[in-house]
């Protein structure tokens, strides 16, 4: 009896034993990524490897986020942060992920930069020297891809093999979607890809592609003056601006407005700075998309 009882605790224990290996090699390392684009490319790298938060979740207004002790917990919590850089995120955010000493990386670190506008300048949330809005280039993106897939290899090396295969599988997706952005840019005149958008977030998008894009000054937090509202509508009619959009999160009064004023075809929704909420656009890939296709369907 006492042999049958050996045998079966020794079975129990090993059984326990495995179970706990499996439970320790299946451990996410916790990441926390400054916003949802950089949350979706962190979850597109590092797969089942990774258990990633955002700090401004999708949805979110990024320029009106401000850090909160929940916020602050979050970073500590973490062993890997992503920020976007370029001076995306607020101050506030980057001296508490200086300060909390977490290993973070600038995913847009190596990409040139197109310098900001601050003729259309945040009020109150200037972003700096430079425009952060690297997202909206897909070509771009395969470094930001690579510069999140490398801090993964560094904080999280054992699965080296893992983020680098996926990160390969990633950057295919990229090209694709250039390609395919291409396709639907390529067949619309030169003259005909000028529109208006909510804020100064799609100049990347621009140079890539051909199109030009008019925002009101003042855009952000403050509402441009009518004498900027007037000067801007003088612009679209000077220029054939072929139609006004308005941006997820952002009120659309004043858009509505200068398409009524300007006579310019209302195009409908963009997304800027943030994944959507529904599945249209739950994803870098399915946003970008989204975006390709309400332009081009409206420009053409």
């Amino acid at each position: 009896m006492k042999v049958v009882v050996r045998k079966v605790a020794c079975r129990v224990f090993a059984v326990s034993l495995w179970l706990l290996a499996g439970a320790v090699s299946a451990a996410q390392l916790p990441v926390l990524a400054g916003f949802s684009i950089a949350g979706d490319v962190a979850k597109a790298v590092g797969g089942s490897k990774v258990a990633v938060t955002n700090l401004i979740e999708a949805g979110q207004d990024a320029h009106a986020y401000h850090l909160t002790g929940s916020g602050v917990r979050k970073i500590r919590a973490a062993k890997l942060v992503l920020l976007n850089g370029l001076g995306f995120e607020p101050a506030d955010v980057q001296r508490a992920v200086r300060q909390s000493k977490v290993p973070y990386v600038e995913a847009a670190a190596g990409i040139a930069p197109i310098e900001a506008d601050h003729s259309h300048s945040h009020h109150g949330h200037d972003h700096g020297e430079f425009d952060p809005h690297v997202w909206h280039d897909p070509v771009l993106m395969q470094t930001y891809a690579a510069n999140v897939a490398a801090a993964l290899v560094k904080a999280d090396p054992a699965n080296r093999d893992y983020y680098q295969g996926r990160l390969k599988s990633y950057i295919a997706e990229l090209k694709q979607l250039d390609t395919y952005a291409r396709s639907r840019f390529n067949r619309i005149p030169a003259d005909k890809r000028r529109v208006l958008t909510g804020h100064e977030a799609f100049a990347y998008l621009g140079k890539r592609y051909g199109i030009r894009f008019y925002a009101p000054q003042g855009a952000g937090e403050a509402q441009p003056s009518a004498r900027q509202v007037a000067a801007l509508i003088r612009s679209l009619r000077q220029n054939r601006v072929k139609a006004v959009f308005g941006e997820y999160g952002k009120d659309m009064r004043m858009i509505e407005q200068i398409a009524r004023e300007s006579g310019v075809k209302l195009g409908g929704r963009l997304h800027a700075d943030t994944l959507g909420s529904s599945t249209e656009a739950d994803t870098y890939i399915k946003m970008f998309r989204h975006n390709v296709d309400v332009l081009a369907d409206v420009m053409q």
